[in-house]
């Protein structure tokens, strides 16, 4: 089962005009554990408050859709992973939040 928050549709420009780089922003959980939850909050506000207009966001529950997990070779949870390329992996809480937009950035 797939649970998708959807924050803002990615598109090529932020509300500002800008030139923004467009993410599509995938978090596997496991459950409703303390740390899952915890992860879906830190990315709910990142999209909201960072990544406006420029960020699409889905969580999927491994322990709902393993399958998807396998297809993404997913070891360890709570994970984030951002597309398109460079793909980048983040694992944990995700509340270094300057962390992750530095490297979504590059």
């Amino acid at each position: 089962m797939e649970m998708t928050p959807r924050i803002q549709s990615a598109n090529n420009g932020g509300e500002d005009g800008s030139n923004r780089k467009a993410y599509d922003l995938t978090l596997y959980i496991a459950g409703s554990s303390p740390r899952s939850l915890k992860a879906v909050s830190n990315v709910r506000k990142l999209c909201e408050n960072s990544l406006t207009g420029v960020c699409e966001f889905k969580v999927i529950d491994i322990l709902q859709d393993p399958e998807a997990a396998k297809a993404d070779q997913i070891i360890a949870v709570p994970t984030l992973i951002k597309r398109p390329h460079p793909i980048r992996l983040f694992i944990g809480d995700m509340s270094d939040t300057e962390d992750i937009l530095r490297e979504l950035e590059e």
